[in-house]
């Protein structure tokens, strides 16, 4: 068997990898491996272990051939993988359900933290001299105590990241989305099913934990942030795509919300000559949710198994 592995792995998996009795080709390098080079290497494989970077389509499933059985995917979203035609094809197809959970709840939190309390200009003013005497109010921003936490989308995600939250003093939670969460409103101890309109206008807090679907694409444009309180934070981790960038920068000029962070923009990397920087409002990190060693090597760990089983003709234990 035949397998193509998209970047190397985090260590104790890639070892794993290696001990595998299968002909392993492997894009050794730290960058994503190029278009051109996935077309070519794919060719002939039985499975194909690939990363978020790599949009897997009809050109790639026809560069590689009939004999591929699987295409497992190191990432918990899958969008960038054409699920009809790999479903068309009668591929496997494996994702990493469940894992990086505590990872983004925990970076959610940071964020929120990070431009409810102005981190950025704080740690500006600090490299840059101007922090200087003691001042009543230089740099006050806003505490969770006694606010209003909104959560779009109430998944595993969105749930932890409410319970972490209300350790902080949170006194209500509101979300969105197609159904109410029973089990996770009595796992929260109460929890409002709101509709989106409502969540933005209550919330001091908003965070963006949903999937990106042609339902939530664009989801928060220039109306969605003039509903909000001039004095919300608004926290995006889970896709850029789900915000209209133009609309969030105008929304920032204009003064309709007071803080955003960002783990995921549209593209990504985001240019460093992007507007969004020039905001110190603005805290915008690069894609690192689940960027812990423990999840990492679990996401590969994973994957490696969706792979392995495949070739075995055995069902992917993670499977879409």
């Amino acid at each position: 068997m035949k397998i193509l592995v998209t970047r190397l792995l985090p260590p104790e998996t890639q070892a794993r990898l290696e001990q595998q009795d299968v002909e392993l080709i492997q894009w050794q390098h730290d960058q994503a491996m190029p278009r051109d080079t996935l077309l070519s290497w794919v060719q002939g494989v039985d499975g194909l272990l690939c990363l978020l970077t790599d949009r897997i389509d009809n050109e790639v499933l026809d560069a590689a051939g009939p004999q591929l059985k699987v295409v497992a995917t190191m990432s918990v979203g899958y969008d960038h993988l054409d699920i009809p035609s790999l479903k068309a094809r009668n591929i496997q197809i494996g994702y990493t359900p469940d894992v990086l959970t505590d990872a983004t709840a925990d970076l959610t939190v940071l964020l929120t933290l990070a431009a409810a309390r102005r981190m950025k200009e704080g740690i500006q003013a600090a490299e840059t001299g101007e922090w200087r005497e003691w001042r009543p109010t230089w740099l006050c921003g806003s505490q969770f105590t006694g606010k209003t936490l909104g959560v779009v989308g109430l998944g595993r995600i969105g749930e932890a990241v409410a319970k972490r939250m209300k350790a902080f003093g949170i006194h209500r939670v509101v979300y969105s989305g197609r159904s109410r969460k029973i089990e996770a409103e009595t796992a929260l101890g109460g929890a409002d099913h709101v509709p989106l309109n409502e969540l933005l206008q209550v919330s001091d807090y908003v965070a963006v934990c949903c999937a990106l679907t042609d339902e939530t694409k664009d989801l928060f444009d220039y109306s969605a942030f003039s509903k909000m309180k001039p004095s919300a934070v608004f926290v995006n981790t889970a896709r850029g795509g789900i915000v209209k960038q133009d609309d969030l920068v105008r929304a920032l000029e204009e003064h309709k919300i007071a803080g955003v962070g960002l783990d995921v923009t549209t593209p990504e990397p985001l240019p460093t000559d992007h507007a969004l920087y020039r905001f110190p409002n603005c805290v915008i990190l690069p894609h690192i949710a689940s960027a812990t060693m423990e999840t990492r090597e679990r996401m590969a760990s994973m994957s490696l198994d969706n792979t392995l089983a495949a070739l075995a003709n055995q069902p992917v234990p993670y499977g879409v």
